[in-house]
């Protein structure tokens, strides 16, 4: 019987999408790892690795790191034992040329590869991330539509104001959303012209988006087989 071939998902999608929470969800439904390039940077810096320390002299300098610093702490976080089946990424890559640096890794371990991209309604996005209210003494989290305080404006546990932060306001959020089209708009292109971008339907309930990206990701394998 062949070797399983590995499998890499990268994960796409806009601020409010639930990436995050579908990655998790993956992660455990798939017995991969969920890896988050905020998570590798913060183990080098920690560890002072010697890719960690060289990224410290860009950062300490206010500069960005340079692609092939990123490239290489994501080359060494896969290469561990529990990335020998797949992994799913998070955060990485970013740009067309990080994902030609990923595509050679992973050809040299002959792995397959999925991309599915997280499609939601600008005004969803909007309704999502700007409905969220925060207490003054606490930090209880509130949401307009998902979780409205029983008292409008007031915590329903310490009697605290409630406030909007000012990533949470809506001209903000539309901003980080249309960051975010600008920035990925290229990625997108490039996996949707490989063949290997898969859109979802994210404007559904929480369940039915992770079947969706279960099936998607399932199909790939079985073509790839």
């Amino acid at each position: 019987m062949a070797e399983e071939r590995p499998l890499f998902i990268v994960l796409l999608g806009p601020p409010g999408a639930g990436k995050g929470t579908q990655a998790k969800r993956l992660a455990e439904a798939l017995g991969l790892p969920h890896i988050s390039t905020g998570d590798i940077f913060r183990e080098n810096l920690k560890n002072q690795t010697p890719l960690g320390q060289l990224a410290q002299q860009y950062m300490s300098r206010g500069e960005l790191v340079p692609d092939e610093v990123t490239i290489a702490m994501v080359k060494d976080r896969l290469s561990r034992d529990d990335a020998q089946r797949g992994a799913i990424l998070d955060g990485f890559p970013r740009t067309p040329a990080q994902a030609e640096a990923l595509a050679k890794i992973l050809a040299e371990r002959g792995a397959r590869l999925v991309v599915p991209y997280i499609r939601v309604p600008e005004e969803v996005l909007v309704e999502r991330l700007s409905g969220r209210w925060v207490c003054r003494a606490h930090g209880h989290i509130f949401h307009e539509k998902y979780n409205p305080p029983k008292q409008p404006g007031v915590c329903d546990y310490d009697g605290s104001e409630l406030y909007q932060r000012e990533d949470d306001k809506p001209e903000t959020v539309r901003r980080r959303i249309q960051v975010y089209e600008e920035q990925t708009a290229p990625l997108i292109d490039y996996y949707r012209q490989r063949g290997v971008l898969v859109e979802i339907d994210g404007n559904r309930p929480m369940d039915e988006v992770t079947q969706a990206l279960l099936h998607a990701v399932r199909a790939a394998m079985d073509e790839g087989a």
